[in-house]
């Protein structure tokens, strides 16, 4: 095989995960709190044949002169866009809207028999009977416990009603009495590209982060001293006619490192016809 082609197959790879990376963004683009991904391509090694010496090539010239011959290129990285959402409102008291950037709902997570805490925006709560229904705590959608400042969220049943505070405090009423069962542990990213995506919509801190220098230990509350609202969500930051165009330009960029596959078989074609 050629080295034309060797570099086509190499770049079409590569290629096919940014395609991944566009209609998963395309797919969540419904998703409660999801933030958009982004891959980012680099160069592979590539091989300088420079040429002889001549004083005129030199003139006006911004590259090095010569001939550079690359090996294709390769993902980099995948980042997450941590660009705030727009507010969707729904009126339902459970429902959570984180207003700063940066800021995330810790959710104590099991998988394979080992329990972590991850870290999301998505601010949709439920209520889950625990304890023989003596008690509720307070869950995502997937059913994980979110976390308070002491732990999960845990209280009696039989409240008349429960609401979320703008300071994160979360409020049950009986009858005449009101009463605070619990504040959410909202915690601020200082170097959000050290979480990574965990799945259900959720993040981790990567195996070489730290969580003292990853986050803050006090979080100040955003404009209004409020740090969240409830009876919203936070919609996705998928931008569709972003990811539409990064898909077009994408599958272009495949189909002609195809075309040059197949042009590059029809050459070898020909040289192997010659007599």
């Amino acid at each position: 095989m050629s080295r034309t082609m060797i570099q086509a197959a190499v770049t079409m790879n590569q290629l096919q995960n940014k395609m991944d990376v566009i209609g998963n963004n395309m797919a969540n683009s419904q998703t409660t709190g999801y933030k958009s991904r982004q891959a980012n391509f680099s160069s592979l090694l590539f091989q300088q044949m420079d040429n002889l010496t001549d004083p005129a090539n030199a003139e006006g010239r911004m590259t090095p002169d010569g001939l550079r011959i690359g090996s294709g290129a390769k993902l980099g990285s995948i980042n997450a866009d941590f660009q705030v959402g727009s507010l969707r409102k729904t009126d339902r008291s459970l429902d959570t809207a984180l207003l700063a950037p940066n800021h995330f709902f810790q959710v104590e997570a099991t998988e394979n028999g080992v329990t972590e805490t991850r870290y999301t925006r998505d601010g949709a709560f439920y209520l889950t009977p625990i304890n023989g229904n003596q008690e509720v705590m307070l869950v995502d959608k997937n059913g994980n416990a979110i976390l308070g400042a002491d732990g999960p969220i845990i209280t009696a049943t039989g409240f008349d009603a429960i609401a979320v505070q703008p300071n994160g405090q979360i409020v049950v009423k009986r009858g005449d009495d009101s009463e605070v069962v619990g504040t959410l542990a909202i915690v601020e990213a200082l170097r959000p590209h050290l979480l990574e995506a965990a799945g259900e919509n959720t993040f981790r801190l990567s195996e070489e982060a730290n969580a003292q220098v990853a986050f803050a230990d006090a979080i100040q509350p955003a404009a209004g001293g409020k740090m969240l609202e409830s009876g919203k969500l936070e919609a996705s930051n998928v931008n569709m006619s972003k990811e539409m165009s990064d898909l077009i330009m994408t599958q272009r960029a495949y189909q002609f490192n195809a075309r040059t596959i197949s042009m590059g078989d029809q050459m070898s074609g020909l040289i192997n016809q010659l007599r």
